[in-house]
C-alpha cells in the first residue's frame, strides 16, 4: 500500500520533486514581476534544508524560450547561491554518461567535475516552452548545462524513433533508474507510441531491483483525439511517473489500476492562468526511496501569492436580478463587488499567518450572464482595486453560454474565436485556428496546393518559435515538390489535367501525416539555416564596416591618443581570451571527483531493449486490474 513508512538512512535517496516552475512570467510586471524568481529561491531553499540527494525538474524552468537577460541573470545567482558548496554527493552515476548526457560538450555529471563544487546536483527535461530550437537545436538549459549548474536529460535526438536510456544512480544498496523525456509535441508522440517507436531501454543485471522513475512533460488530460498522452501508453515496470506541463497540483501519488504504477503531478509553482486547477494549493515534493519502497511528502510553498476564484450564474438568483429591471446592471455590480470584497477578506486573513506570501492577492470572478443580463464596465469596475489586488484588469469575465446552430455563413469571425470563454483546461491553439479557418473559408480562398496542418504548424512556428522564415520555406519547399511530382506524372499532359492532378496529390499527402510531418521538418531546417546564414552575413558585413572605419580613423585623424587607446583595448582583449584558452586546455585534462571510479562501473552495464508492449497501444485495449 502507498505509503510505505520508514526511516531514513545511508540507503534513502531524497529528492526534491517541482515541476512548471515558469521562470519570467510576467517579468515586466510591476507588481508580480518577481513571483516566479521569489518561489524558485523558497524552493531551492527547501532542498538546502532537507539536505536533499538531488533535484528533480519536470520541464519548463523558464517561461520564455528565449528567456530574457534578467531571468536568466536571477537563475544563474539563485543556482550558485544554493546548490554551489562543499557537502559531498552521497549517490554515484553507474551508467554511462556519453550516453546520457550524448548531446552535450560536457558528458558528465557536473558533481564530477573537479573544476566545480557541487553540494545539490540538479536533473531536468525540458519543457513546451523551453525546448530546444533554432539551427543548432539549442535551448536555455544547455545554457546551465554548460556553465555546470544543472544536468539537462531526457532529451531525444530523432524524431523517427525514440530510445530512453536511464541514468542509474545508486545510494547503499538502493538503485534508481531515471528515465526522462522533454516535452515532444503530443499528436506526434501519440502516433510514435501507437507504432510502437517508443523504447525504454532497462539494465539487463537485476532488472528487477532497481526502482523505475519516468519523468514526462506532456498533456495528461485529454485535449482531442490525439493531443495528449495516454498513462496505459507507458510501461508498466514503470514505479513512480512524476508528470509535468499539466498546472494543477495533484502531487500525492495516484495508482494506475490497469499498469499498477503511480503517478505524482507536482503542478505548476506560479499561477500562469486565471482557471479553477491554478486555485489549488501549490506544492512541491519530498521522494523518500529506499529498495523499492517510496513515501512522498508534500511542502506547501509559502511565497506563491494567493489565488481566489468564483463563479455566479446570474439566472440561478431571479429573486435578486430581473433582466426586465432598468437598474438591474447595477445591481449585478453591486453582487459582484460584494463577492470580491468577501475574497479579499479571506485572502487577508490567510496572509496573516503567513508573511511571506504577497500582499495583494489574485482575483477571479466569473459571470455567466445568460438570460438576457447585460454585463458592466469591467474597466470601471477594477479602478476601485488598482491598489488591493495583482490583477484589477482581469478580476471579472463576463461569459455566456451559446446554442450551437449550424451557419450556412462560411466566413469565420476570429475576434468571436478569441473572445470566447474558453473552456478551463482547454488551449486555443495557432494551428487550429488556421485549420478551422481554412475549412470553413469560402472555395475561393481555400487552400489548393497546401495543406492545412502543414500551414498550421509553419504558422505555429513562426509565432510561438519566431522562426520568420517558416511560412516562406514550406511554401517553397511543397512547391518544389509538387512541381517535381508534375513532371513525373505530366510530361506531355494539357493544362486542364494540372489541376486535378495537383488536387490528387495534395490528397495523398493529407493522408499520409508522417511524410507531412518530414515535410514540415524539413522546411523548419531550411528556415533556420537560412536564418544562421544570414547572420553570418550580417556579422560579415557588420566586421568589413568596422574595418574600413578604423583604416578612416587611423589616416585622417590627428587625435593620435584616441587611436592608441582604441588600439591598445582592442590587444589586451585578445591576450586575455588566450590566456583563457590555455587555461581551459590545463584543465580539460582531467574529468574530476570520481570519474576513475565511475567509468570502470559503466564498463560492466549493458541494456537490453524493452518495446513497448503491444497491449497498451490502444486506449479501448483494457485489462482487469491485477495490482496487488
Amino acid at each position: 500500500k502507498f505509503p510505505v513508512l520508514f526511516r531514513d538512512d545511508e540507503d534513502t535517496f531524497k529528492i526534491l520533486i517541482a515541476t512548471d516552475i515558469h521562470l519570467g512570467y510576467l517579468e515586466k510586471d510591476p507588481v508580480r514581476g518577481n513571483d516566479t524568481f521569489v518561489t524558485f529561491n523558497e524552493i531551492l531553499d527547501h532542498a538546502q534544508k532537507n539536505e536533499v540527494d538531488f533535484v528533480l525538474l519536470g520541464g519548463d524552468l523558464f517561461h520564455e524560450n528565449k528567456p530574457s537577460r534578467k531571468t536568466v541573470h536571477s537563475c544563474l545567482e539563485s543556482l550558485r547561491k544554493y546548490c554551489m558548496g562543499d557537502r559531498p554527493v552521497q549517490f554515484e552515476i553507474l551508467s554511462d554518461q556519453a550516453v546520457n548526457f550524448h548531446y552535450s560538450k560536457f558528458p558528465w555529471v557536473n558533481y564530477q567535475d573537479g573544476n566545480l563544487n557541487i553540494s545539490i546536483p540538479i536533473f531536468s527535461i525540458h519543457g513546451n516552452h523551453d525546448d530546444p530550437t533554432g539551427a543548432d537545436a539549442l535551448c536555455a538549459l544547455d545554457i546551465l548545462s554548460c556553465a555546470g549548474l544543472l544536468n539537462h536529460f531526457g532529451r531525444s535526438a530523432s524524431v523517427e524513433k525514440i530510445d530512453i536510456s536511464p541514468i542509474l544512480l545508486r545510494k547503499g544498496r538502493t538503485k534508481i533508474a531515471l528515465y526522462g523525456l522533454g516535452a515532444i509535441p503530443d499528436e506526434r508522440l501519440y502516433r510514435m507510441f501507437v507504432n510502437k517507436q517508443v523504447t525504454m531501454l532497462r539494465p539487463k543485471e537485476d532488472e528487477d531491483s532497481w526502482f523505475n522513475l519516468f519523468v514526462i512533460h506532456q498533456n495528461r488530460s485529454k485535449h482531442g483525439a490525439t493531443n495528449y498522452i495516454p498513462e496505459q501508453f507507458l510501461d508498466d515496470f514503470i514505479n513512480l511517473v512524476v508528470w509535468g506541463h499539466e498546472h494543477e497540483c495533484k502531487i500525492a501519488p495516484s495508482q494506475n489500476e490497469q499498469q499498477c504504477f503511480y503517478v505524482s503531478q507536482p503542478g505548476s509553482s506560479v499561477v500562469t492562468s486565471l482557471s479553477p486547477g491554478e486555485a489549488v494549493k501549490k506544492h512541491i515534493g519530498l521522494l523518500h526511496v529506499k529498495g523499492k519502497k517510496m513515501k512522498m511528502q508534500k511542502i506547501a510553498l509559502e511565497t506563491v501569492r494567493t489565488f481566489y476564484m468564483e463563479d455566479i450564474v446570474l439566472a440561478d438568483h431571479p429573486d435578486l436580478f430581473n433582466p426586465d429591471n432598468p437598474k438591474v446592471t447595477q445591481a449585478i455590480q453591486a453582487f459582484c463587488m460584494e463577492k470580491v470584497e468577501l475574497m479579499l477578506d479571506n485572502a487577508e486573513r490567510e496572509r496573516l499567518g503567513n508573511p511571506r506570501q504577497p500582499e495583494k492577492p489574485l482575483i477571479r470572478l466569473r459571470v455567466d450572464y445568460t438570460g438576457g443580463f447585460e454585463p458592466f464596465s469591467v474597466h470601471r469596475f477594477s479602478q476601485k482595486y488598482m491598489d488591493r489586488v495583482a490583477n484589477p484588469k482581469d478580476i471579472i469575465h463576463f461569459f455566456r453560454h451559446r446554442e450551437q446552430k449550424e451557419k450556412n455563413d462560411s466566413d469565420l469571425n476570429f475576434g468571436k474565436l478569441v473572445g470566447r470563454p474558453p473552456s478551463e483546461g482547454m488551449t486555443l491553439r495557432v494551428e487550429d485556428l488556421v485549420k478551422q479557418y481554412f475549412q470553413t473559408a469560402e472555395k475561393k480562398v481555400q487552400l489548393s496546393l497546401l495543406t492545412e496542418r502543414g500551414m498550421g504548424e509553419a504558422v505555429q512556428e513562426f509565432v510561438d518559435k519566431e522562426e520568420k522564415d517558416a511560412i516562406e520555406e514550406l511554401v517553397k519547399f511543397q512547391l518544389e515538390k509538387t512541381q517535381r511530382f508534375l513532371k513525373e506524372r505530366l510530361a506531355d499532359a494539357e493544362e486542364e489535367k494540372i489541376d486535378e492532378e495537383v488536387r490528387k496529390f495534395r490528397e495523398s499527402r493529407k493522408k499520409n501525416t508522417e511524410e507531412e510531418d518530414e515535410e514540415v521538418r524539413e522546411a523548419m531546417t531550411r528556415a533556420r539555416a537560412h536564418r544562421s546564414e544570414d547572420a553570418v552575413l550580417v556579422a560579415a558585413s557588420s566586421d568589413e564596416e568596422l574595418m574600413d572605419t578604423e583604416l578612416k580613423g587611423t589616416g585622417d585623424s590627428d587625435d593620435g591618443l584616441a587611436t592608441t587607446s582604441r588600439g591598445r583595448g582592442r590587444a589586451r582583449g585578445r591576450a586575455r581570451g588566450a590566456r583563457g584558452q590555455n587555461s581551459m586546455a590545463r584543465g580539460s585534462s582531467r574529468r574530476g571527483r570520481g570519474s576513475t571510479g565511475q567509468e570502470s562501473a559503466t564498463s560492466s552495464r549493458t541494456y537490453k531493449p524493452v518495446s513497448v508492449p503491444a497491449k497498451n497501444m490502444s486506449i479501448m485495449d483494457g485489462r482487469p486490474s491485477i495490482c496487488p
